[in-house]
């Protein structure tokens, strides 16, 4: 398929994966964010300190309630997206609830 043909949000995710491209080659430096790696003790103390139970905490925040089971226990860890919103309720729980409401 030509560039022509392509629509703007192909021609912008081609670009991305060429800049991820050369990003690993070491061609060009890329801004990035390292999210930390909570451990169980800290998704628990986060929901007790917002004073949610499991299954409210995970309603609250769209989360699976049994993953949040897991990760307090430390049979699991979140994977990198669960890390970021995990960070996120942390800091500005209300962020994320308004943005759940939507």
């Amino acid at each position: 398929m030509t560039s022509s043909k392509r629509t703007q949000l192909g021609n912008e995710v081609e670009e991305a994966l060429n800049e991820v491209l050369a990003h690993v080659q070491g061609e060009v430096d890329l801004p990035c964010r390292i999210v930390d790696d909570p451990t169980a003790e800290r998704i628990r103390a986060l929901r007790k300190r917002l004073k949610l139970s499991r299954q409210k905490f995970a309603d609250r925040f769209g989360l699976d309630v049994r993953a949040l089971q897991d990760w307090e226990q430390g049979r699991r860890v979140p994977d990198r997206s669960a890390r970021v919103l995990l960070t996120v309720i942390d800091r500005e729980p209300e962020a994320v609830e308004r943005a759940l409401a939507s």
